[in-house]
């Protein structure tokens, strides 16, 4: 197969931990040819998406881990698949993205995660779908809602709804200090929208991660617990990664979203839960596959890259 994976810059990964570094070894592994190109270098003429692409080469070296091969303009459809591994802010050059593959898609090219279904699923607004499962959430971007959702509940996190690793979270106590700050802020004095969803004190037990792949469930997490006085638990804001055995409540919540999700496009899902909550569904591009790895033996690239051919 060739591979074609939108990312990030290559120098800008982190391979001993990155899963788009993990899923390219495993496809060269394979015998398969491994493309990259960023999203800035799609173009839309005559017809056709095309990007500037480079074939890479694999060295195993870890300062110096890839060569490139040689550097082509090609159309999408000259792919076996095309993976999507972009990370937000989703904004609207991530959106401008969707619509250029969806062109492609329809031209013939295989895209996961599919497009429509990466446009159609907000990292944080998905959960709605599934609310039965989620802590008591509010979004809106008007103050006095959000005024009143504190008083209600006592203890609160905000979130803004195009981040990602952490950015932007903010919890807010009893008292409610810095309360209007944060509406200001992260609100924009009323001209974006936020969420807020009730503090959950099982976060010391960690954020997990739990992986969804062709709709099916791996069965370890991945538990991101805050360290220190901290309360975001993501890698990126210096949590700790601990991978656990999936329990049998994060296997009801995984089991009933991925097969629903799967039908949809999306070959691999992150659900983050807190204490048994749903508190976030992640399309764009879902790590941990290293870490459940190192930590456990289970192979989550292996299975992915399965999948992945079954898919096509």
């Amino acid at each position: 197969m060739k591979i074609l994976f939108i990312a990030d810059p290559l120098e800008h990964l982190k391979i001993y931990k990155d899963t788009t570094f993990s899923m390219m070894s495993e496809a060269a592994r394979r015998g398969y040819s491994v493309f990259f190109c960023q999203d800035h270098s799609l173009v839309w003429q005559c017809g056709n998406v095309e990007a500037k692409v480079v074939k890479i080469h694999l060295t195993g070296d870890k300062a110096y881990w890839y060569s490139i091969v040689e550097t082509s303009v090609l159309p999408l459809t000259d792919f076996d698949v095309v993976l999507v591994r972009k990370d937000p802010p989703f904004d609207m050059e991530y959106v401008n993205l969707t619509w250029l593959l969806e062109i492609a898609e329809r031209a013939g090219a295989r895209i996961f995660n599919r497009p429509q279904a990466i446009r159609d699923h907000s990292e944080k607004l998905a959960i709605s779908e599934f609310s039965s499962f989620i802590p008591p959430t509010l979004v809106t971007r008007d103050a006095s809602c959000l005024r009143a959702f504190h008083a209600q509940h006592g203890d609160i996190i905000f979130k803004p709804l195009d981040g990602m690793g952490g950015a932007g979270i903010f919890r807010i106590t009893e008292d409610g200090r810095n309360l209007g700050t944060v509406i200001e802020i992260l609100g924009e004095n009323g001209f974006r929208s936020v969420m807020v969803q009730k503090f959950i004190p099982e976060i010391k037990q960690g954020d997990k991660r739990i992986l969804l792949i062709g709709g099916q469930v791996v069965p370890f997490t991945l538990a991101r617990i805050p360290q220190g006085t901290e309360v975001r638990a993501n890698l990126a804001a210096g949590g700790l990664g601990k991978a656990q055995t999936i329990t049998e409540r994060d296997r009801e919540i995984a089991e009933t979203i991925g097969p629903v999700l799967w039908t949809r496009g999306l070959l691999l899902v992150g659900l983050d839960t807190i204490g048994g909550y749903l508190t976030e569904v992640n399309v764009t591009s879902p790590t941990c596959f290293q870490e459940i790895f190192d930590q456990t033996g289970f192979d989550v690239t292996k299975m992915f890259i399965d999948e992945l051919e079954n898919a096509i």
